[in-house]
């Protein structure tokens, strides 16, 4: 059975963090997810999943240096202790939140041997800490027409890393969006790599609007999943073409697929 999350990093992004996981549990989400939820209060967000009765999937690591370029620094040889002190940061705030899984941000690269040594380092001692409070630490290969040089950027790069690291709870975040504009392919790949694969994220291809129209015929794609046996959340992270609530019509169709 499909089981959506909404991304609150795109969705609801005019609210507060605990009044957007009011929201999505409201419209009819199984779930809710976030970015980078640390200016929030822990135990604020951790009521407001209470109150809705609905589970965190997993939030992000900082970028870091924003207005310099930065995203994400697990592979950025010469930044490991800032990109310990995040991944500490991230999983802490998961473990008091009971999210399932903490996204470990590579960061922009020369794609080289000495920032994927350094990403495996870094991956390793996430997955350490991480496996403590039972949490899986997630990487995503992202597309690099939206962020440039960010070193993981195929699905088949980031199932090698993941191999090089060798631990149990580190997995692929198979974001749609992003494996289209890089790879296509969209159904083989999730089918042969659903071993390796923690989390599903959706949205319009080109557009990044709602996965309602654009170059992938989604009811298609999560059958297929479903049927091949994933039994995560499908994490909706889009961009909302008007507000989020008016672009919500896909939700419900997509629940009685």
């Amino acid at each position: 059975m499909l089981r959506f999350s909404a991304n609150l990093g795109f969705l609801w992004t005019d609210l507060l963090l605990p009044e957007a996981i009011n929201a999505a549990a409201k419209a009819g989400f199984d779930a809710v997810e976030c970015h980078w939820p640390f200016d929030v209060p822990s135990a604020d967000v951790k009521a407001a999943l209470t109150a809705a009765n609905i589970p965190m999937v997993g939030l992000n690591t900082r970028r870091g240096d924003v207005d310099a370029g930065d995203f994400g620094l697990a592979a950025c040889p010469g930044r490991e202790d800032e990109a310990r002190g995040y991944i500490d940061e991230a999983v802490a705030y998961a473990a008091e939140i009971n999210a399932a899984a903490v996204h470990v941000m590579a960061g922009r690269t020369d794609q080289g041997g000495k920032a994927e040594k350094a990403f495996c380092a870094m991956l390793s001692y996430a997955g350490a800490l991480a496996a403590k409070h039972n949490i899986i630490v997630l990487i995503e290969p992202i597309n690099q027409r939206d962020v440039a040089n960010y070193h993981l950027s195929t699905v088949e790069a980031g199932i090698a890393t993941i191999k090089r690291v060798g631990l149990g709870n580190i997995k692929l975040m198979f974001d749609c969006y992003h494996t289209q504009i890089m790879q296509g392919d969209i159904t083989r790949r999730l089918k042969e790599n659903l071993n390796f694969i923690g989390h599903v994220q959706i949205a319009g291809v080109p557009d990044r609007g709602e996965p309602d129209r654009g170059e992938l015929a989604y009811k298609d794609v999560l059958l297929a999943l479903d049927i091949a046996g994933y039994d995560g959340y499908v994490g909706a992270e889009y961009r909302p073409r008007a507000t989020t609530a008016e672009g919500l019509g896909w939700l419900a169709k997509a629940k009685a697929w």
